[in-house]
């Protein structure tokens, strides 16, 4: 497991070795304001994910958004899967795409779908309890996409203070559930799953592969406190630029980060990587 956090700085993407880079065999990456730029994924950084998959490497996301608004990105990109929800379940493409350059996408959970049910149901109770006693706590737009967890919007269509933020960790934590903020929404489930964990089971399910065996043959790019567990376990570990606002308060930073921001870090991590093939 990697040492790399907290009392080690951060490096310039340029200290990463060309021989740990040669030797990768996939790269997992966070979503929003990692692939994204104001909200958006654009065409470079959709195309650097496809050069990475053109060299043969494995390319997973992992995010908190919901598995609804997942879908269109799943069907279309160059990715082996989008793993939504903070590792709850997968989309997996499968097929060719169609006309319309879209695949099929084939669904994977982690839990049972009982359980879920359950869960959902108890979920729904406590974000309306947050709505109802942290004045300015909303649930996240994308909300009815969601089937593992629910999500508050603290940065994407509202702006919630840092005290605020701590109050709907606060209370989903009291509430039993597991709550991580990320760099739009704070996000909350109940399970045992998380980025990291997902990050195993989708390895497992797709390749048969023990990612505890070989993950300094992984990469993971992201951008917030709720990527630190990846952070933490990857030595291969990357922040895009704008990681800076998160610094303050992250447990474990990447070993490196960018020079560019969301998309362009992306893209600099995947020109970094191709190179030394």
């Amino acid at each position: 497991m990697s040492t790399a956090g907290k009392a080690s700085p951060m490096r310039p993407l340029a200290d990463w070795p060309a021989a740990d880079r040669r030797q990768l065999i996939g790269v997992f990456t966070d979503i929003d304001d990692t692939l994204t730029t104001d909200g958006e994924v654009p065409e470079g950084t959709v195309a650097a994910l496809g050069a990475l998959r053109a060299a043969g490497l494995h390319v997973v996301a992992i995010t908190g958004r919901p598995v609804g608004w997942s879908v269109p990105f799943a069907s279309r990109w160059p990715v082996d899967a989008i793993v939504p929800e903070n590792g709850a379940m997968a989309l997996l493409p499968t097929g060719e795409p169609d006309a319309n350059g879209q695949r099929q996408l084939a669904r994977l959970y982690q839990q049972d779908e009982a359980t879920r049910a359950r869960n959902h149901a108890r979920m729904q109770e406590v974000l309306a309890g947050i709505e109802r006693d942290i004045p300015g706590a909303r649930r996240a737009q994308d909300s009815a996409g969601r089937e593992c967890d629910i999500a508050v919007d603290h940065s994407e269509f509202a702006q919630l203070s840092d005290a605020q933020i701590d109050k709907v960790v606060v209370a989903m934590r009291v509430a039993g559930m597991h709550a991580t903020v990320s760099s739009i929404h704070v996000n909350g489930w109940f399970g045992d799953h998380n980025k990291l964990e997902g990050a195993h089971w989708i390895v497992r399910q797709l390749w048969n592969r023990d990612l505890r065996a070989e993950h300094q043959r992984w990469a993971f790019v992201g951008d917030s406190t709720n990527d630190a567990l990846m952070f933490h376990y990857f030595e291969h570990s990357v922040g895009v630029a704008n990681i800076a606002r998160f610094v303050p308060h992250l447990s474990d930073l990447p070993t490196y980060v960018t020079q560019g921001e969301r998309g362009a870090g992306f893209e600099e991590v995947a020109r970094a990587i191709l190179a030394a093939r």
